[in-house]
């Protein structure tokens, strides 16, 4: 059991930051690395990067968005609640050292895996310059914990509302333009991913992102979380989750990612229909 100690509600409510007793996992847990969470004995097993730890207090946090069934039930758990299950820390963590400058490119929940990322690679000696994105200033996360964790920090938004109004693949451009980079780190939407890449290549920076694809058992036996990088088939699980973002087949990721997103629509519905009964 794994019992919540602190929650929080961010984002419109969307979000949730929950912090987990979970001592073990926290002693040994590096950036880049994530976690498998089960609300109840008959729930989904759902993977998540860890957001921090503190091996100190002997806790995790993680932060998810509510997006089906299985993450709507997560966001019933009060402090005090205990996750049925948890097993960590899984997959490779990320290979942190001195290359000079980096940049730090984050959105949506992916700021969440982000953050031990850019904070690790800060305290390395890196000059880390971090971009970050969302539709709307009130839907972005972690802003103080990431401007802690860089040393430049930009913020832009779809809308306006708060920094500038755009997308982030258009700070980084104009970043790249002016300076020389050493590496950049881009973790969120699979869209966002995919342009970041696709001009980082063009510049001949290396790029690492995230992936996260459909993923059962976390351990690299059910094939499920497979990947396809340059000639390469990857598991997330054993393999990454960080990849060169230059080889990853970011279209074939995309569309095994919406293979279950009517069935999980239809499962959301109908638990929150026996609920309102």
């Amino acid at each position: 059991m794994a019992k919540i100690v602190t929650r929080e509600e961010m984002a419109q409510g969307t979000i949730i930051l929950n912090e987990i007793e979970a001592p073990r996992i926290s002693r040994k847990a590096k950036p880049g690395q994530f976690v498998i969470l089960q609300a109840d004995e008959k729930g989904e097993r759902i993977p998540l990067t860890m957001a921090d730890t503190n091996p100190d207090k002997g806790t995790i946090t993680i932060i998810y968005m509510v997006i089906g069934k299985s993450t709507a039930r997560f966001k019933e758990l009060e402090v005090g609640d205990e996750y049925y299950a948890l097993i960590g820390p899984l997959g490779k963590p990320t290979h942190v050292e001195k290359v000079g400058k980096v940049i730090c490119v984050g959105g949506g929940t992916g700021i969440a895996v982000l953050h031990p990322i850019a904070r690790a690679l800060k305290e390395a000696g890196n000059e880390v310059t971090t971009i970050l994105g969302s539709r709307s200033y009130d839907l972005l996360i972690m802003e103080a914990k990431m401007k802690a964790a860089s040393n430049n920090f930009h913020i832009c938004t779809d809308d306006g509302s708060k920094g500038h109004h755009g997308f982030v693949t258009d700070v980084l451009k104009d970043v790249l333009e002016k300076e020389d980079i050493d590496l950049v780190v881009a973790i969120g939407p699979i869209p966002m991913m995919k342009f970041c890449s696709l001009i980082t290549k063009e510049k001949d920076v290396k790029t690492l992102v995230s992936l996260n694809p459909i993923m059962v058992d976390g351990t690299g036996m059910c094939g499920c979380c497979r990947v396809t990088i340059g000639d390469d088939t990857k598991f997330a699980c054993v393999d990454g989750p960080e990849f060169d973002a230059h080889k990853v087949n970011f279209d074939e990721l995309a569309n095994r990612l919406a293979s279950y997103l009517e069935d999980e629509k239809k499962s959301l519905e109908t638990y929150e229909n026996c609920k309102a009964l």
